[in-house]
């Protein structure tokens, strides 16, 4: 077992069960005291897990905690523009798209701005920049109104107002966590009013999401998995999360990262 996959299923009995034991993961795994320290350490400098003597315990983020724009954009990022150029492929000339506030949609952006006649309904204000940026005569872009949160989405009755009463072709949804009991879920309840709305607009829910949001659950839901017909995660999903994952959502895609050529390994 690689060193990845090790750690996700570490990650994902922490989750589990509060907490693990060093003893109890080397004889599991069969390898060092040494390796598994290692492990965990890798995992408590993402911020995934907390050290204490003899093991760790989870260190997720509170159910109404709600990292800024900035913070979050630097986690992850291959993953998520692995997901995004998956997610990219989806997105066809001249018809309508909703992104909702999140920066895997951000980096999704940046990959459908050459897009021919597209029309882009979103939230989030940064969003709207990147097509703001690469401007073209045969784009419509609606951005709604609404209060500010701290991930630069715009929420509230102002937004659901907005979106109420469009139809968009797709949605693809940015998400705080992800898990069965709770589905997808944000920290911010307006939020999840808002893209609930978006939700209700799509003919297709596309769900762009990195493996490190499977476990989290936010105070809202915004959806059940069973909503989404297409999740897009990266690699470092454990086996036991895409099995659960593959008989819940419509279609599972794990996205691998572009090689240096361009092209994807498959």
């Amino acid at each position: 077992m690689l060193a990845q996959q090790r750690q996700q299923v570490i990650l994902e009995r922490v989750r589990g069960s509060g907490g693990v034991r060093v003893a109890d993961l080397v004889r599991e795994f069969g390898v060092s005291d040494m390796t598994i320290r290692r492990d965990l350490e890798a995992l408590a400098e993402r911020g995934l897990v907390e050290k204490v003597h003899g093991g760790a315990t989870a260190a997720g983020p509170g159910s109404t905690e709600e990292p800024g724009f900035t913070a979050k954009s630097a986690r992850q990022q291959p993953e998520k523009e692995a997901i995004a150029r998956h997610a990219a492929d989806l997105v066809r000339p001249g018809t309508a798209i909703a992104l909702s506030a999140g920066t895997t949609t951000w980096t999704l952006a940046h990959f459908v701005t050459d897009v021919p006649e597209l029309t882009v309904i979103t939230n989030s204000i940064r969003i709207a920049e990147v097509f703001h940026r690469a401007p073209r005569a045969d784009r419509t872009v609606v951005l709604t109104g609404g209060v500010r949160t701290p991930s630069d989405a715009l929420v509230g009755p102002v937004a659901v107002a907005a979106v109420r009463g469009l139809h968009v072709d797709t949605l693809f949804l940015g998400v705080h966590g992800m898990s069965v009991r709770a589905g997808f879920t944000t920290p911010n309840l307006l939020e999840a009013e808002t893209d609930r709305a978006l939700v209700a607009s799509a003919h297709r829910l596309v769900v762009p999401a990195d493996h490190t949001k499977w476990g989290t659950v936010g105070i809202s839901t915004i959806a059940a998995l069973s909503e989404a017909h297409v999740l897009i995660t990266d690699a470092g999903l454990g086996q036991e999360a895409r099995e659960e994952l593959a008989t819940r959502v419509g279609e599972l895609v794990v996205a691998e990262p572009a090689r240096h050529d361009g092209t994807r390994d498959r």
